[in-house]
């Protein structure tokens, strides 16, 4: 709940999490006591005859996690909020596309709708578990918030987190265009892709590595802090060696990286019983063909995404950071990231440091950890601030011999 507080996707006094025991106890976030304070202690535990034991009362919405509980014996933990974007698609009466991009469809599915039903009542626990009976795992509650259930307490929270970007990205693309969504073909490639390495049966990490996963490990919790991952998706990887490289697990909890999760490569190889990012085979094919790139990150920030779900190229030429940092981003097709990267491979270079796929991802490259990072930082603020631009008026951008300047100055070959 703290986690869910400090990301600012509920308030003090709204919303409640719960999981489920194997003997059926549900434990539950009580009612009345700040969200953003909570401890173990404030936690309240509900047994199967209703009888609640801890210092507080139980949320006054248990009725509707135990309904879905009830009709969902394969949730065990279940997030309930009032996150901005997906609060504001309750009050209009829709629910977020989640096919935008891949993982959010394999992760959210689809998206139920539960009609307005008074707060705390058995008849709103009713029209949720309702939803989750047909097969729904996030559910939007009309003009309330929305509800998330999953098999673990990380699993809900990575949809939930899931569900907010894609109501985020959605509303942010509504200032450029028309989104355009995946068809079951593209999603069903994603989900098809697999890794194929051989493993490493042991691996001792120099002690070069083991500060770079350090280094890593603390990039990525900055990026979910900062909003430019979330705990879902997104790659983070650094260059070791000319074969060699680092790069973080595929279905894991960003915000619970540590170093020691980190994957190793080498070649075709793998370290042993880890899974490494399905976006690997890609950031090995732009290691091997470009000799200057040592950091590459490909993830989904809910600015940059909404020009990417919209087809349109981002214009960098704002200011002269913007510029210089990121030069012209090329827009790139939505299926290369499946396949090695395909010709996308061959676009980036030095003066071409970041792409956007379509659908798909903002992929930065850098010399080094910091500078991916700082690129990746910059393309988000750029890309917000053309999309709030467009309340004001037409974006003037740097005139064409101003850009000369700029390249003669600080982007000399």
């Amino acid at each position: 709940m703290e986690q869910i507080y400090k990301s600012r996707l509920t308030t003090t006094s709204g919303g409640n999490i719960s999981i489920k025991g194997e003997d059926n106890v549900v434990w539950i976030t009580p009612a009345g006591v700040d969200k953003g304070s909570l401890s173990r202690k404030d936690i309240v535990k509900v047994n199967t005859n209703g009888d609640y034991e801890g210092r507080h009362k139980p949320s006054s919405e248990f009725p509707f996690h135990a309904a879905i509980y009830n009709k969902r014996p394969d949730i065990k933990a279940i997030i309930h909020a009032h996150p901005p974007a997906c609060v504001a698609f309750s009050i209009v009466g829709q629910i977020p596309d989640t096919t935008i991009i891949p993982q959010a469809k394999q992760l959210c599915g689809s998206v139920g709708f539960a009609p307005y039903r008074l707060p705390g009542s058995e008849a709103l626990g009713q029209s949720i578990a309702e939803e989750f009976q047909k097969g729904f795992n996030s559910v939007i509650m009309e003009n309330h918030g929305i509800v998330i259930g999953g098999s673990t307490l990380s699993e809900a929270f990575m949809r939930f987190e899931t569900l907010e970007f894609c109501a985020k990205t959605l509303i942010r693309s509504k200032m450029l265009g028309k989104s355009k969504s995946l068809s079951n073909t593209q999603l069903g490639a994603f989900e098809a892709l697999k890794n194929d390495f051989g493993t490493i049966l042991e691996h001792v990490p120099s002690e070069e590595e083991l500060l770079l996963r350090y280094e890593m490990a603390k990039i990525i919790q900055r990026a979910c802090r900062q909003g430019l991952m979330v705990s879902s998706f997104g790659t983070i990887s650094c260059r070791l060696t000319e074969t060699a490289f680092l790069i973080n697990p595929t279905n894991f909890n960003r915000r619970e990286i540590t170093p020691g999760d980190l994957v190793f490569i080498d070649k075709e190889t793998k370290e042993s019983q880890k899974e490494a990012s399905r976006a690997t085979p890609m950031h090995q094919e732009i290691y091997k063909n470009h000799k200057n790139i040592n950091c590459i990150i490909s993830t989904q920030s809910p600015n940059a995404m909404a020009f990417a779900i919209t087809h349109l190229k981002m214009d960098t030429r704002t200011i002269p950071e913007s510029y210089v940092l990121l030069e012209d981003i090329p827009l790139l097709p939505y299926g290369e990231p499946l396949k090695r990267g395909g010709d996308a491979v061959k676009v980036l270079g030095k003066h071409t440091p970041i792409g956007l796929f379509q659908n798909n991802s903002l992929l930065v490259t850098g010399s080094s950890l910091l500078e991916a990072f700082d690129r990746l930082e910059v393309a988000e603020f750029s890309a917000k601030s053309i999309i709030d631009s467009k309340a004001l008026g037409v974006v003037n951008p740097i005139k064409e011999n101003e850009i000369k300047d700029l390249r003669a100055k600080f982007l000399k070959d």
